[in-house]
């Protein structure tokens, strides 16, 4: 299984985060991987608030885990891939914020014509682990 280019070929993954008390939070988004990092980011999508418990979950415990997967009625077409690494937040307007900017706009269409306002949540530090039927 070419499991860099399934994830660079996915348009979704989830993303989950834990506060400081291991409470978990697991949320759907779109992403990047651009070399050894994971980029995703704070975007126009409707959201009942801008303060996003991820962010402050970040902030708390920056461990974080990336699940990308397919599922298929036949079960010999089953796959998934969980990327465990270290997030960090990142302003729009900073270096690293553009790059991750940059990565998602190459990738969604969505953004191009509207780039999205951030923060940047790097995900860098990255272990993969997968599995495949």
């Amino acid at each position: 299984m070419d499991v860099r280019r399934r994830v660079t070929e996915a348009r979704v993954a989830r993303l989950a985060t834990a506060d400081g008390s291991g409470e978990p939070h697991l949320v759907p988004i779109v992403f990047a991987l651009d070399g050894d990092a994971i980029h995703t980011c704070v975007d126009d999508k409707p959201k009942t608030t801008r303060r996003l418990r991820r962010l402050a979950d970040i902030a708390a415990n920056p461990r974080v885990s990336v699940l990308v997967d397919h599922y298929s009625d036949d079960w010999s077409q089953l796959w998934w891939i969980r990327i465990d690494g270290i997030a960090t937040v990142h302003a729009a307007d900073t270096d690293a914020g553009a790059a991750g900017l940059d990565a998602l706009v190459r990738k969604y269409p969505q953004y191009q014509s509207k780039r999205p306002p951030g923060p940047v949540i790097t995900i860098a530090q990255l272990r993969w682990r997968s599995w495949s039927a």
